[in-house]
């Protein structure tokens, strides 16, 4: 029997001890197991009712979490059809809708428990946590990204950037990409002589993402091309403390007006601005798309399993991010180093939640260091093994069944959105994830991206960016603000009007056959919002993070 076949069975076996205790969670005979729901605004594959590390995770919490997400609706659409039935999950993560709930009065305030459980207090200072609050005094919701415990490990560009595929700069030669320029003529050029995959499917220069809230793909670029950090909403002005509307700066007309160049010669997918989230995932995911700017935790965790499972990987259609500016030698900040604090979002109880003690307490339970394992590393000599030095690692075999999607459905548990940390263990050596384990990260590389790195003389891809390295201002991030606000306000009315005017005009200026006209028409359609009442309020609240 081959060495594999022999670790599959030798696994398969340990598992089965593993879940002796717990068989009955599987069959639904929960016994003593709490079972609470939870509900996100945002769309992530759901796991089986029957799910392994789930089920052990229960064995020792005392908690299930049945989770469901989003499918076919806004987060907004979404959660006011949660408010007017009026039927709420335990948990829940509104996304950009969390300040609706909040108004609605149906979430548990977290200040009568956060003194009760110390792991959910560790997760913020007490400075970060009088962030939280909202304006009757009191917390309603936590952040569960970006938190560091101990030191920073970061491998990964979980930030926005214009994204290129590894096999494209392998073929001109690792060239040095710094302006939008440059970054689609290697796009066009390689399209041009490599027309098709070697199956026939056609090759797609570039495409972008203009579905629902995701519309951020096409529209917030000109705040990095001018080398600013990701405010998100708004530039701010660092020498003078002023907010800067980058939709209206000379660079976004420069951009806008490159993206309808770029279209008119075929190197923009001629879909882009009809395509929905799960239609452009999987285009990205057939390994036909040369470039696009998003996020990173955007589209990496479908895309690179899949990428994976089919072999893509070493085909060399792994993305790597470009620090691009507008023009050459400037400095840029497309990473963000350190902790980001969002206080417009994160997970929340409801007061639907029969047994919210029990609730809390799970989110403190699951951030303790064996279940934080469980649920990122997995388990162990099924999932990982441990050296003489303790150190976690991964084999080969264990890191492609762990990209398997029917793996991850039937054993893989993450509990995606609930408290995490990123960073170093509390073994002070072990990273909390794998991804940011150093021997990991560099075993995990396919060949074709191991050798880009190599040619750049990265060791990750923050190193790819190039960004400067800066502490975050004390008013970092702006969106953090914007992003709650609501339409109580003339600031907030703007808000909602200036994302309508520009998710139903930014796609057709990069269409347009006369882009001047098509830009005046934009302008004129953007002013009539009166912008100028949400830059206000934004100022108003840098000056008082700034004070």
């Amino acid at each position: 029997m081959k060495k594999a076949t022999w670790q599959r069975v030798a696994a398969a076996l340990l598992m089965a001890v593993m879940l002796l205790g717990v068989a009955g969670c599987s069959k639904g005979e929960d016994g003593d197991i709490i079972q609470f729901t939870m509900f996100g605004a945002m769309p992530q594959p759901e796991i089986n009712d029957d799910n392994e590390i789930m089920n052990l995770i229960a064995e020792k919490v005392g908690v299930k979490v049945k989770e469901t997400w989003l499918t076919g609706q806004t987060a907004a659409e979404a959660i006011g059809t949660i408010i007017a039935g009026g039927d709420y999950p335990d948990f829940i993560d509104g996304g950009e809708a969390m300040m609706a709930l909040y108004d609605e009065g149906v979430l548990v305030p977290w200040d009568d428990y956060l003194e009760k459980y110390p792991n959910l207090k560790e997760l913020f200072t007490d400075q970060e946590w009088d962030a939280l609050r909202q304006d009757d005094g009191k917390i309603y919701w936590a952040n569960q990204f970006q938190n560091n415990y101990g030191e920073n490990r970061a491998t990964t560009h979980n930030d926005e950037a214009f994204w290129i595929q590894v096999r494209v700069l392998e073929w001109a030669g690792y060239p040095e990409i710094n302006t939008l320029d440059e970054y689609y003529d290697v796009l066009t050029r390689y399209a041009e002589a490599n027309p098709t995959m070697a199956d026939g499917t056609k090759v797609i220069p570039y495409t972008m993402l203009c579905d629902d809230w995701r519309y951020f793909c096409i529209e917030n670029a000109p705040q990095f091309l001018d080398g600013y950090p990701n405010d998100g909403s708004v530039i701010v002005d660092k020498e003078n403390l002023k907010i800067v509307d980058y939709n209206t700066t000379p660079t976004a007309k420069r951009y806008f007006t490159k993206l309808n160049e770029e279209y008119k010669k075929g190197t923009i997918d001629i879909e882009f601005a009809t395509q929905t989230y799960d239609e452009y995932i999987a285009k990205l995911s057939t390994g036909a798309v040369l470039g696009m700017c998003d996020q990173w935790w955007d589209f990496y965790g479908t895309v690179n399993d899949t990428f994976k499972q089919q072999g893509l990987d070493l085909l060399g259609c792994n993305y790597v991010p470009l620090g691009l500016t507008i023009d050459e030698g400037m400095d840029n900040r497309w990473h963000t180093y350190g902790d980001t604090l969002n206080v417009s979002c994160g997970i929340a109880v409801t007061t639907s939640c029969k047994d919210p003690d029990a609730a809390f307490k799970f989110m403190n339970d699951i951030l303790d260091q064996e279940i934080h394992d469980l649920r990122f590393w997995g388990i162990k000599d099924v999932d990982y093994l441990v050296d003489e030095d303790g150190m976690f690692y991964k084999t080969p075999e264990m890191r492609m069944q762990w990209a398997d999607k029917s793996y991850q459905a039937s054993h893989r548990c993450l509990y995606a959105y609930m408290p995490q940390w990123r960073g170093t263990s509390r073994d002070g050596k072990n990273a909390m994830m794998p991804e940011e384990q150093t021997s990991e990260f560099f075993s995990d590389l396919a060949e074709p991206l191991r050798k880009c790195f190599e040619a750049y003389g990265a060791n990750n891809y923050p190193d790819m960016i190039g960004s400067v390295v800066e502490e975050n201002a004390p008013w970092f991030p702006m969106y953090s603000y914007s992003n709650a606000m609501t339409t109580a306000t003339p600031g907030g009315v703007a808000w909602t009007k200036m994302g309508e005017v520009k998710h139903e005009w930014l796609p057709r200026i990069v269409m347009a056959d006369d882009f001047e006209a098509a830009w005046e028409q934009y302008m004129a359609a953007y002013n009539a919002v009166n912008p100028q009442d949400f830059l206000s309020e934004m100022q108003e609240e840098l000056n008082r993070r700034a004070s």
